[in-house]
């Protein structure tokens, strides 16, 4: 299959979101003197990746996660925050973490060079990920970043990617292929709007689900094999 259009997601894919969130977490608790820094990361995390999975099943909304995830946090310590003022603040300082793994800015060079056109497609919040990008090394090699927050729906629903193809010129999902590290958003979000999908999986996980993808891979090396072989 030739491909000219590559979608690719960006946290945990490209963009290294744990390193982000641990420094960024770490210097806003750090600024407002919490106590326990760690044992508020301990719990926040796995907490705040429960409400993406509910944003994603449509449980909840957006603005729900953004304004509810501090405020959930804090209480769990017994203190009462206003949210929605903390997640600004913690905007402040997330947005100005672009760290991306080793070798995927050596990958999409390799791509762009040879001709592919390569797009974001991304579940997040506007402010977080436009910053994010522009502290980041692989921002040249995008056409465009397509944000769920933007288009007002996100990943796995087929309308993200109806909307991604609208913007995008000459779009055909034949020629298309969706990469991404989640089975539940990237790839059965591709499989639902009939586009061809890479489950970047480095850590070897094991696929329990429903979801089939069109190509599963390992490392950036793969992409790399199977889009320029």
């Amino acid at each position: 299959m030739a491909y000219t259009f590559l979608l690719f997601d960006l946290d945990h894919t490209l963009l290294d979101f744990e390193s982000a969130e641990e420094t960024a977490l770490t210097q806003m608790l750090e600024d407002m003197n919490f106590p326990d820094v760690e044992a508020f990361k301990d719990y926040y995390k796995p907490m705040n990746q429960g409400l993406w999975k509910d944003l994603e099943q449509k449980k909840i909304t957006k603005q729900e996660l953004v304004d509810s995830r501090f405020a959930i946090g804090f209480a769990h310590f017994g203190i009462t925050v206003d949210g929605a003022e903390i997640a600004l603040r913690y905007q402040d300082y997330i947005s100005l973490q672009g760290q991306s793994f080793p070798g995927a800015e050596e990958m999409l060079a390799e791509l762009v060079q040879v001709g592919y056109q390569i797009y974001g497609a991304t579940n997040g919040v506007t402010a977080i990920q436009e910053g994010r990008m522009a502290h980041s090394t692989i921002a040249p090699y995008f056409k465009e970043v397509f944000i769920s927050e933007q288009l007002q729906t996100q990943k796995p629903d087929p309308a993200f990617f109806e909307k991604v193809g609208q913007r995008i010129p000459g779009f055909s999902k034949d020629q298309t292929l969706m990469i991404g590290d989640s089975l539940s958003a990237d790839i059965a979000g591709g499989n639902a709007a009939g586009i061809d999908t890479v489950w970047y999986n480095p850590d070897h996980k094991e696929n329990t689900s429903q979801v089939v993808p069109t190509y599963e891979v390992s490392t950036y090396q793969e992409i790399a094999d199977l889009l320029l072989n």
